[in-house]
C-alpha cells in the first residue's frame, strides 16, 4: 500500500485553516442544505484545523453570503468599448448574399 508522507498531509490539512462556511440555525436534526429557507438565520463558522468554531452571525443566506464571499460584493465597473450590434449585416456563412 502506497502511504502518503505526513508532511504532504499536514500541508493539505493546513491549507483549510481560516475556510468559512454558513450553517442555518435550526431546531431538529441539524443543519440541512444552504438553499433550503434562505430566510432563516445562519451561523458562519471558522475551521481552525480540528473543528469548526464559531465566528459571526447573519440575518439570512444573503448576508452570510457576503461574509463568506465579500470580493464577489465588489462589482468590477464595466470597461468602455464598442458597442456590438447583434443584428447588423455581417459576412457569415449563414447570411444570404
Amino acid at each position: 500500500m502506497d502511504e502518503e508522507p505526513l508532511s504532504e498531509w499536514a500541508e493539505r490539512r493546513d491549507a483549510r485553516v481560516g475556510r468559512l462556511r454558513a450553517v442555518p440555525i435550526v431546531p431538529g436534526d441539524g443543519p440541512r442544505g444552504a438553499h433550503l429557507n434562505p430566510e432563516d438565520p445562519r451561523a458562519v463558522e471558522r475551521w481552525n484545523g480540528h473543528v469548526w468554531e464559531p465566528y459571526a452571525f447573519a440575518a439570512d443566506l444573503a448576508e452570510a453570503k457576503r461574509i463568506l464571499y465579500p470580493e464577489a460584493s465588489v462589482l468590477p465597473s464595466p470597461a468602455p468599448g464598442p458597442v456590438r450590434q447583434p443584428l447588423a449585416p455581417g459576412k457569415g456563412r449563414h447570411r444570404k448574399p
